[in-house]
């Protein structure tokens, strides 16, 4: 994999910039209101993000969180595609563009980045933040409705990250469509919750119809073996928290973890996982309990023990959400 361009310290410092001068008590209140809002079920039809305020509010709260949950699911992508570098890149729904910043960290270069988003203080405040990596300096961040009237341009990769709950389900199955039409390649991520999850299964089924390949997480595209309503696909990112960001969200804790769900498909052939380990390992005395999703559409569980040498090594040192068994055993 690439080194990254534009690692995850230079946006919190960046984005700590953006607070100096916002009295804490008005950063919290916009913080409160925007996690109500983020965790309701109903659709907006306003834009989130109202004024300045709210958007720094939003980039202390989200962007760290996005960024680390978008790089994870692409970098997850890139594993399934090495070959391949995107040439253009569109963040639908982009807001401060976390997800532009997760694409510089994915791949090397410099590509042509536009950014859509219906609220015009995000996209002058990801502006703003995006002076300070060198990948984004010429982005183009383009206010527009997101919606059933959108379109857009063909390009190589399409990221639509925390935007399908603030969609009605005509516009979601509107934008995946249009998404799937103008892009090589599109990666949903969604907040790791049942609805979440189901958002990204109807994304992903709408993917499949359109002649997609699933590169990631799933090892196969055929139907998802997890039973709706009894369980849900979800993977953990591991985000840094600096003492503002600790402070404007009323934390202790030096991290937090990004529970996310996500989808990534592409046009062109892809090599996903043989499986994917799909919850947090079990480690146990000379033993380690996998749970896997399988190319062979179905879920199960995997006991590596002590016998098994550096296969047993390699369980010890796996992941939630990494690619199973490791790609040099």
């Amino acid at each position: 994999m690439n080194a990254p361009v534009a690692p995850a310290e230079t946006l919190r410092t960046a984005v700590a910039a953006l607070l100096d001068g916002l009295p804490p008590k008005q950063a919290a209140q916009a913080v409160d209101r925007l996690i109500a809002t983020y965790r309701g079920t109903t659709p907006t039809h306003s834009p989130i993000l109202r004024d300045r305020a709210d958007v720094a509010a939003y980039a202390a709260y989200r962007m760290p969180a996005t960024f680390e949950a978008v790089h994870a699911a692409l970098e997850a992508f890139a594993d399934a595609v090495p070959d391949w570098t995107p040439a253009g890149h569109t963040d639908v729904g982009g807001g401060t563009g976390a997800a532009t910043w997760a694409v510089t960290a994915t791949w090397d270069g410099e590509r042509p980045v536009t950014v859509l988003d219906w609220a015009e203080p995000a996209l002058t405040l990801g502006r703003e933040v995006a002076t300070a990596n060198p990948a984004l300096r010429n982005a183009r961040w383009q206010r527009e409705r997101i919606g059933t009237a959108l379109t857009l341009d063909p390009t190589d990769l399409v990221t639509v990250s925390y935007v399908l709950n603030e969609l009605t389900a005509p516009d979601r199955a509107a934008l995946v469509d249009t998404a799937a039409a103008a892009a090589q390649a599109v990666v949903i991520v969604e907040p790791g919750t049942p609805d979440g999850y189901a958002r990204v299964i109807e994304a992903r089924d709408r993917l499949i119809a359109a002649g997609f390949h699933i590169a990631a997480p799933c090892p196969h595209s055929a139907a998802c073996p997890i039973v709706p309503g009894e369980d849900w696909c979800h993977f953990s990112a591991r985000v840094s928290r600096s003492s503002l960001h600790r402070q404007v969200k009323g934390g202790s804790l030096a991290y937090e973890d990004e529970k996310f769900s996500y989808v990534a498909a592409a046009r062109f052939p892809v090599a996903p996982a043989p499986t994917r380990v799909v919850r947090r390992p079990q480690i146990r005395k000379g033993q380690v309990l996998l749970d896997l999703c399988e190319a062979e559409e179905q879920l199960s569980r995997r006991t590596v023990a002590k016998r098994h040498g550096h296969l047993y090594k390699a369980a010890r040192d796996a992941h939630w959400g990494d690619a199973w068994p490791p790609a040099d055993r």
